[in-house]
Order: C-alpha cells, then structure tokens, then sequence
C-alpha cells in the first residue's frame, strides 16, 4: 500500500464496508490515546496539520483518478471527528456529570456521524460546491465543528437535568 493510500485512507479504513463509522471510530480511539499523553494542544495541531496536508494530497489523488467518488478517502472524516471530540470533551471537563468524559465522547462521536451524513446547509454547499480537497475536507471540518457543538450542547443539557 502507498504512503498516499494509506493516509488518505486512515490506515485502511477507506476500504471497511462502512468507511465513515470505521474512520470516526479509529480517530476517537486514537484521540483519545493523544489527549491523555500528549495532551488537548496535540491533537489540535494534529488535526490541524492533518487537515492542510489533506487539502493537497486529495488534490493529488482526484488528478489522479478523476473518475472516482473517493468514497475511500477517510482522513478529512478523522480530522473532522478530533474537532467534534475536541469541543465536546472540552465542555465536558467543565461539568459535574458522572461519567461525563465517556457519555462526551459518545456525543460527539454519534453528532459527527450525523452531520458528515446528512451533509445539512452550509456543509452541503460545501462539500457541492467547492471542487476538490476543499469541499471534501472543509465539510468535514465543518461537520466536526457542528458535531462538537451540538454534543456540548447535549452534555450541559444533562448536567442541568441530572
């Protein structure tokens, strides 16, 4: 396997039956892994820098294969989902919710998984619209964004119920 494949790919998970929930779930495992020993910074700047360097190389690959869906590109749903876990588990930290870590990044895992699907307003002009690496990846930033929103939303929500 190329270096190109196996990072545009997330390490193979662009070819699972199900490439989407099999990325988000690797990137939240390997989040979490990054969050506890190196730290909340870390894996911004990864996530960051994962991004940027996506933008490029999914630009390589669709000169490359201009016919394909690139259904297998998996990296900007990796990117997106460490947004999502980020907010979310930012919020988290702050509350007195049992287990709030965990139901956290439950959250944000399930509210990225739905805005990366239903691609809704501005996601989905983006991911249309913008041709290239940039509609694929700046809709799944965005899908993180929105996610980790919604899954701080969710988690002060029970913290105020519970």
């Amino acid at each position: 396997m190329k270096m190109q494949t196996l990072f545009l790919g997330f390490l193979g998970t662009g070819t699972s039956a199900k490439p989407l929930f099999t990325a988000s779930v690797l990137a939240a495992l390997s989040g979490i892994i990054i969050i506890r020993y190196l730290g909340m910074e870390t894996l911004f700047m990864l996530s960051f820098a994962t991004a940027v360097i996506a933008l490029f190389e999914v630009n390589k690959y669709i000169a490359k294969h201009p016919d394909s869906d690139c259904e297998e590109i998996t990296i900007d749903d990796a990117a997106g989902m460490w947004m999502s876990m980020m907010i979310t588990l930012s919020t988290a930290a702050t509350l007195t919710l049992p287990y709030g870590m965990w139901i956290g990044l439950m959250t944000a895992l399930g509210a990225f998984v739905l805005f990366q699907q239903w691609k809704p307003s501005t996601i989905g002009w983006m991911h249309r619209t913008l041709r290239g690496g940039w509609g694929i990846v700046l809709s799944s930033l965005l899908s993180g964004i929105a996610g980790g929103l919604l899954g701080a939303v969710v988690l002060m929500g029970l913290n105020r119920v519970l």
